[in-house]
């Protein structure tokens, strides 16, 4: 090793010690006799010093010495005169009696410090230079710190690691597939896996009863904050098993991460909600729980009182504010601008403002009166001092609404606190949505999803009713992972296929492998998959996933770094059998 010691672990123990460093510099100080150089590496910091008295020579040779430039010294180990105590070296110094550059460097094009005048996209440019930065060196550690948890943990609870395809066959059902032009086989496409789901259900009959992989899945989808084309799960799979057994298994494993990572120590159980009450409490199936705000229904109270908004409506619902009297009719407008986004789509904002003197004032007070509005007060748990937020329109829709209402005032109030986790199992989802463009069923999770046994008598008689054996983890309204029982079957997967507008002959084209092995003995089996990007995100702190990536890519799809996506040569697409047409 060039190296005795790295840049982090050296303390006054070691006083006296001669030692070895390398790294690259953080920076230069020229103090008339004195010249200060501060040296990094991914342990930490230690200071260098030079000495024009004792070694004019060395002296002058390191104020040569740029910024990020490579270098080792060697020299002995002294305690500081003034300590700098924000670094675990800052006790020492390292008095240099020789060293040498490994390489040079250019200026770089932002300052590599805790913080940076680089943006975004600059920074993803030369994303080399971006790891050396300590905010983002901690993120990649805390993304290994975690995989290595969530490998200890499985471990001891007997798991097997089993890598699957990565070139696998495209099926309809998802997202997009990224597809993978066979050379040999013209006009024949690999697709890159969404997930591992159907090899590892095929791990079950293959008798491996409890399997994980850290994998990589891939989906071509509409880019934002949590999403990126290539992500990773920790995918898990165990066989003779029920619904309890799994949410068992993996809420210890949340647990053991919340403790190892965070130091929280979770003992009581997590919460269990049924889709269908998180969505008439949160407007979500992925609810988050830091603080109160529950959302309720309005609709008896309001409708029918000759306010023609609320009247031709199907639904209306509200949340109250603690302490939200006090906005003003500027932040009202702007409350209102917001659920206006065509992405919230709402039509309007109305209010009720509970003042500290017992007064009521209201938006709607042509149409309301003072006893009516009481009632909504009453419904809503609104004290003096409150105010209550009302939004109308389609059922589905304007919960979704006002769900992000709730979240915005969250956001607002401060009740959003990174440090405080809350994680619930969201449970009994839906098994089918109906889609009206293609007029049929479409899975509410995918079409290996079993049904809950009691709900069995309705795929006869109504399939809409029909809820899934499935469950989402979800952390703080982040859905960090989902999985379900899974048909294991012959005829009830076929029948599935059936409700999802498969032919016979389409379903035995795209699964015909896995109807296949059925009929040699598959055992009960289930499992979850967790977003392993997002989980780490969420115990960072940040808000992007692309923070704990090493070399992600940006909001467009893009790897700025090495320019990519890229256009083919014409001697490649003959060789694939491609063309490429402009739209």
């Amino acid at each position: 090793m060039l190296r005795t010691h790295t840049c982090g672990e050296l303390r006054l123990s070691k006083n006296g010690k001669k030692v070895t460093l390398c790294g690259w510099v953080q920076k230069s100080r020229d103090l008339g006799g004195m010249t200060f150089i501060d040296i990094r590496d991914r342990y930490g910091i230690t200071q260098l010093v030079f000495n024009m008295e004792t070694n004019a020579g060395l002296c002058s040779n390191a104020r040569k010495i740029g910024r990020e430039f490579v270098i080792c010294a060697t020299g002995i180990v002294k305690e500081r005169s003034n300590k700098n105590f924000n670094i675990p070296t800052g006790e020492i110094e390292i008095v240099v009696q020789e060293f040498k550059v490994l390489n040079k460097s250019e200026v770089p094009p932002f300052t590599i410090e805790e913080e940076t005048d680089g943006g975004e996209e600059l920074r993803m440019k030369y994303r080399y230079l971006d790891l050396r930065r300590n905010p983002v060196k901690k993120n990649i550690i805390l993304r290994y710190e975690m995989a290595r948890e969530v490998r200890k943990y499985l471990d001891l609870k007997e798991f097997i690691e089993i890598e699957t395809p990565v070139l696998i066959k495209s099926t309809p059902e998802g997202a997009r597939d990224f597809v993978v032009p066979s050379r040999l086989k013209a006009g024949e496409f690999y697709a890159l896996p969404q997930s591992p789901q159907t090899f590892k259900q095929l791990l079950m009959i293959s008798g491996f009863d409890k399997y994980f992989q850290l994998v990589k899945c891939f989906r071509d989808e509409d880019f934002r904050a949590d999403r990126q084309p290539e992500f990773t799960q920790i995918d898990c799979e165990m066989s003779f098993v029920e619904r309890d057994d799994i949410l068992e298994t993996f809420e210890g494993l949340a647990k053991h991460l919340f403790k190892k990572i965070r130091d929280f120590d979770y003992k009581d159980a997590f919460p269990r909600l049924p889709y269908n009450e998180a969505l008439e409490k949160y407007g979500t199936d992925k609810p988050d729980t830091r603080f109160e705000m529950l959302i309720q229904d309005i609709t008896e109270l309001a409708k029918g009182k000759g306010f023609k908004v609320f009247d031709s409506v199907e639904y209306i619902g509200g949340i109250c504010v603690k302490g939200g009297a006090e906005y003003s009719r500027k932040k009202l407008d702007a409350l209102t601008d917001f659920v206006r986004k065509p992405q919230i789509g709402a039509t309007g904002l109305v209010y009720v403002k509970l003042n500290n003197d017992g007064t009521v004032k209201s938006s709607v007070d042509k149409f309301f009166n003072r006893e009516e509005l009481d009632k909504w007060t009453g419904n809503m748990e609104g004290e003096n001092g409150d105010i209550l937020l009302v939004l109308a329109g389609d059922r589905k829709k304007t919960l979704y609404a006002l769900s992000k209402l709730r979240l915005e005032m969250g956001k607002q109030l401060g009740l959003m606190d990174k440090n405080t986790f809350t994680p619930l199992w969201v449970v009994d989802f839906p098994l089918l949505e109906w889609d009206d463009e293609s007029q049929r069923y479409h899975a509410m999770h995918h079409p290996f999803t079993s049904a809950i046994k009691d709900d069995f008598h309705l795929f006869k008689t109504d399939p809409g009713k029909i809820r899934a054996n499935a469950y989402d983890l979800v952390i703080n309204g982040v859905e960090i992972g989902g999985g379900s029982i899974r048909i294991h079957d012959k005829q009830k997967q076929a029948e599935m296929f059936r409700l999802l507008g498969f032919s016979p002959e389409e379903a035995e084209n795209q699964f015909g492998f896995l109807m296949n092995a059925f009929k040699y003995g598959a055992p009960p089996h289930g499992g979850i998959a967790f977003g392993f990007d997002r989980w780490v995100t969420l115990f960072g702190g940040t808000d992007s996933i692309r923070d704990y990536i090493a070399f992600p890519k940006n909001t467009a799809g893009r790897d700025v770094m090495i320019d990519t996506p890229s256009v083919l040569s014409d001697e490649q697409l003959r060789e694939l059998s491609l063309k490429v047409v402009n739209k």
